[in-house]
Protein backbone atom coordinates (compact mmCIF):
# COMPACT_ATOMS: atom_id res chain seq x y z
CA UNK A 1 0.00 0.00 0.00
CA UNK A 2 1.62 3.47 -1.01
CA UNK A 3 2.02 6.12 1.52
CA UNK A 4 1.73 9.74 0.44
CA UNK A 5 2.89 12.64 3.00
CA UNK A 6 0.69 15.22 3.10
CA UNK A 7 2.04 17.45 5.79
CA UNK A 8 4.71 17.54 8.89
CA UNK A 9 4.77 20.55 10.77
CA UNK A 10 5.41 21.43 15.00
CA UNK A 11 2.32 21.89 16.38
CA UNK A 12 1.45 25.78 17.76
CA UNK A 13 -0.48 27.19 20.51
CA UNK A 14 -3.68 27.34 18.51
CA UNK A 15 -2.81 23.81 16.77
CA UNK A 16 -3.06 22.66 20.44
CA UNK A 17 -5.88 24.65 22.08
CA UNK A 18 -8.23 25.95 19.08
CA UNK A 19 -7.84 23.32 15.66
CA UNK A 20 -5.09 22.41 13.47
CA UNK A 21 -4.30 24.36 10.56
CA UNK A 22 -3.59 22.97 7.71
CA UNK A 23 -1.48 23.61 4.24
CA UNK A 24 -3.65 24.26 1.38
CA UNK A 25 -1.84 21.95 -1.33
CA UNK A 26 -3.58 19.49 0.86
CA UNK A 27 -6.55 19.68 -0.30
CA UNK A 28 -6.95 17.43 -3.17
CA UNK A 29 -5.91 14.77 -0.83
CA UNK A 30 -8.97 15.07 1.45
CA UNK A 31 -12.12 13.70 0.93
CA UNK A 32 -14.52 16.27 -1.47
CA UNK A 33 -16.55 19.11 -0.60
CA UNK A 34 -19.86 17.82 -1.25
CA UNK A 35 -22.72 20.02 -2.64
CA UNK A 36 -20.32 23.50 -2.42
CA UNK A 37 -20.19 22.88 1.25
CA UNK A 38 -16.92 24.23 3.60
CA UNK A 39 -16.57 20.88 5.39
CA UNK A 40 -15.87 17.50 5.24
CA UNK A 41 -15.37 14.94 7.41
CA UNK A 42 -12.27 11.98 7.47
CA UNK A 43 -11.26 9.62 9.42
CA UNK A 44 -7.68 9.47 10.75
CA UNK A 45 -5.74 6.65 12.26
CA UNK A 46 -3.28 6.81 14.83
CA UNK A 47 -0.02 5.19 15.63
CA UNK A 48 -2.06 2.64 18.05
CA UNK A 49 -4.67 1.57 15.19
CA UNK A 50 -7.65 3.76 17.25
CA UNK A 51 -9.68 6.15 14.65
CA UNK A 52 -10.65 9.39 15.07
CA UNK A 53 -13.43 11.31 13.16
CA UNK A 54 -11.94 14.59 12.53
CA UNK A 55 -13.84 17.82 10.41
CA UNK A 56 -11.85 19.67 8.07
CA UNK A 57 -12.99 23.06 7.41
CA UNK A 58 -12.39 25.90 4.99
CA UNK A 59 -13.67 29.83 5.03
CA UNK A 60 -16.83 30.26 2.49
CA UNK A 61 -14.86 33.16 0.97
CA UNK A 62 -11.34 34.40 0.38
CA UNK A 63 -8.41 32.19 1.09
CA UNK A 64 -9.48 28.58 1.90
CA UNK A 65 -6.95 28.16 5.05
CA UNK A 66 -8.26 24.80 5.96
CA UNK A 67 -8.06 23.57 9.60
CA UNK A 68 -8.73 20.16 11.30
CA UNK A 69 -11.77 21.11 14.05
CA UNK A 70 -14.60 18.31 15.27
CA UNK A 71 -12.32 15.82 16.68
CA UNK A 72 -8.83 17.35 16.42
CA UNK A 73 -9.23 18.96 20.05
CA UNK A 74 -9.84 15.38 21.96
CA UNK A 75 -6.98 13.95 19.61
CA UNK A 76 -4.73 16.62 21.53
CA UNK A 77 -5.81 15.61 24.73
CA UNK A 78 -5.66 12.22 25.08
CA UNK A 79 -2.38 12.30 23.59
CA UNK A 80 -1.03 15.07 26.17
CA UNK A 81 0.34 16.85 22.91
CA UNK A 82 2.12 20.52 23.72
CA UNK A 83 3.50 22.91 21.86
CA UNK A 84 6.66 21.90 19.88
CA UNK A 85 5.11 18.54 19.03
CA UNK A 86 6.02 17.37 15.44
CA UNK A 87 2.43 16.10 13.81
CA UNK A 88 3.04 14.01 10.55
CA UNK A 89 -0.18 13.27 8.38
CA UNK A 90 -0.19 10.79 6.06
CA UNK A 91 -2.76 9.46 3.16
CA UNK A 92 -2.68 5.72 2.49
CA UNK A 93 -3.59 4.70 -0.75
CA UNK A 94 -6.28 1.70 -0.30
CA UNK A 95 -7.09 -1.60 -2.72
CA UNK A 96 -10.50 -2.24 -1.98
CA UNK A 97 -11.24 0.37 0.28
CA UNK A 98 -11.00 4.12 -0.05
CA UNK A 99 -7.60 5.78 1.15
CA UNK A 100 -7.57 6.65 4.28
CA UNK A 101 -5.29 8.45 6.46
CA UNK A 102 -2.85 8.21 9.90
CA UNK A 103 -1.56 10.74 11.82
CA UNK A 104 1.84 10.05 13.28
CA UNK A 105 2.76 12.63 16.87
CA UNK A 106 6.92 13.25 17.13
CA UNK A 107 7.68 14.77 20.74
CA UNK A 108 10.89 17.18 20.64
CA UNK A 109 14.30 16.04 21.90
CA UNK A 110 16.12 18.63 23.73
CA UNK A 111 19.33 19.14 24.85
CA UNK A 112 20.20 21.89 26.70
CA UNK A 113 16.84 23.77 25.62
CA UNK A 114 17.61 22.93 21.39
CA UNK A 115 15.91 20.32 19.78
CA UNK A 116 17.95 18.38 18.18
CA UNK A 117 15.30 16.20 16.22
CA UNK A 118 11.87 14.45 17.12
CA UNK A 119 11.03 10.80 18.93
CA UNK A 120 8.18 8.79 18.52
CA UNK A 121 5.33 9.55 21.23
CA UNK A 122 5.45 6.98 23.84
CA UNK A 123 1.97 7.59 24.10
CA UNK A 124 -0.70 5.28 22.61
CA UNK A 125 -4.50 5.87 23.72
CA UNK A 126 -6.19 2.27 24.75
CA UNK A 127 -9.79 2.08 24.93
CA UNK A 128 -11.53 -0.45 26.87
Amino acid sequence: MEEVLLFSKPLSTTDIRKRLSIPVRILPNLPPFIDGRHMTDLQVEDEGGKIWSMRCIVRKKGKKKPVLSRGWTKFVQKNDLITGDRVTFVKKQGTLLANYYKIRVKKPVKVFGKILGYAPSNHVVHTH
